[in-house]
C-alpha cells in the first residue's frame, strides 16, 4: 500500500460514506473498517486490504458503475464484505463505536 492509496482512502471515503449513510446497508461496516485502518495497532496488510476496498467504493466507475443507482453498489458491497471477512478480527468494538458515533453526527 502506498501512502497515496491511504491518503485517497482517507480523503474521499468519509464524504461518500456520509452521502450514502442510511441508504446503503454496508456503510456502518465500511466506516468501522475506516477507523480500523487508522488504528496504529492494525497490521499493515490489513490496512492495505481496507484501503483497497475503500478506494474501490470511492471510485464511481468500477465493475458496476455507481450511477446505476442501488444496483451500482452491489459490487461495492461485495468488495466491502470480502475485505471485512478478511480483516474482521482487527475491527474492534471501539472501531464500531466510533463509526456509530460518526454516523450519528456526534
Amino acid at each position: 500500500m502506498s501512502d497515496s492509496d491511504l491518503e485517497r482512502a482517507k480523503e474521499g471515503f468519509l464524504a461518500k460514506a456520509k452521502k450514502y449513510a442510511g441508504k446503503i446497508p454496508f456503510i456502518p461496516d465500511a466506516v468501522a473498517m475506516y477507523y480500523c485502518m487508522l488504528d496504529p495497532e492494525t497490521p499493515l496488510w490489513a490496512k492495505s486490504t481496507i484501503a483497497a476496498a475503500l478506494v474501490y467504493f470511492i471510485v464511481p466507475f468500477d465493475a458496476i458503475p455507481d450511477v446505476l443507482g442501488p444496483i451500482g453498489f452491489t459490487d461495492d458491497a461485495a468488495v466491502i464484505a470480502t475485505a471485512l471477512a478478511t480483516v474482521e478480527r482487527f475491527v474492534t468494538d471501539e472501531h464500531r463505536g466510533r463509526a456509530k458515533k460518526w454516523l450519528a453526527g456526534e
